[in-house]
């Protein structure tokens, strides 16, 4: 399973064949789509950031960093608006590859010790990230509040992966390392994400068979 989602991030290759486009659509992907939450959105950003350096991705890196972002609110506001909808029956749903409910809880929990700042913190850190819009919209947050800090958590997100990938792509001493750099960083993501997915669909297992 390692080695599937390994090669499916090869962000270069992502960004050769899909371009802008495809960065945004990981990117909206992961802050407002459930089944989601597996992708390793801070590898993707960063990698944005050294190809558009190097230039591998054609674009300006302020387009880049604008659209990034204006993806990311958008799929907040999906996460948010599929949370108000279902609201309480996610809660209900039995567990999937896709969907745990633990996720939810966590998320909860993770808004009741973090209280204001929760929203905004939960961009940088995996599975958080795509759950607290859901959250949000299932307790039913000003939606006032709520885009605020979405835009807020965007921005700081955006621009602290994308411009930190931008920045060390342009130091002459370190091109020779990029690849190794943007493969290192998806393994210091991906891997524990992947590790803790295998050992829950385990534990199910385990708990369907008794």
């Amino acid at each position: 399973m390692t080695s599937f989602i390994l090669s499916v991030f090869d962000i270069e290759q992502l960004i050769r064949f899909g371009g802008l486009l495809l960065l945004c659509l990981l990117t909206y992907g992961s802050t407002g789509l459930l089944f989601c939450f597996i992708i390793p959105s801070g590898a993707v950003l960063f990698g944005a950031g050294i190809y558009a350096a190097t230039g591998a991705l054609n674009n300006n890196i302020i387009v880049v960093c604008g659209l990034l972002t204006i993806s990311s609110v958008l799929g907040n506001i999906t996460g948010y608006w599929f949370g108000k909808k279902a609201g309480p029956a996610l809660y209900k749903r039995q567990d999937s590859r896709f969907f745990r409910r633990q996720y939810l809880i966590k998320t909860e929990n993770f808004y009741a010790r973090y209280g204001k700042m929760a929203l905004i913190a939960a961009f940088f850190l995996p599975i958080i990230r795509t759950f607290a819009p859901v959250i949000a919209g299932i307790v039913r947050m000003k939606f006032r509040r709520f885009i605020l800090s979405t835009i807020v958590g965007s921005v700081f997100w955006i621009l602290s992966f994308v411009m930190a990938g931008y920045l060390i792509a342009k130091q002459p001493l370190l091109k020779p390392w990029l690849k190794y750099m943007v493969g290192g960083f998806i393994l210091v993501v991906t891997i524990p994400l992947v590790i803790k997915i295998a050992r829950e669909l385990k534990k199910s297992q385990k708990n369907e068979d008794a």
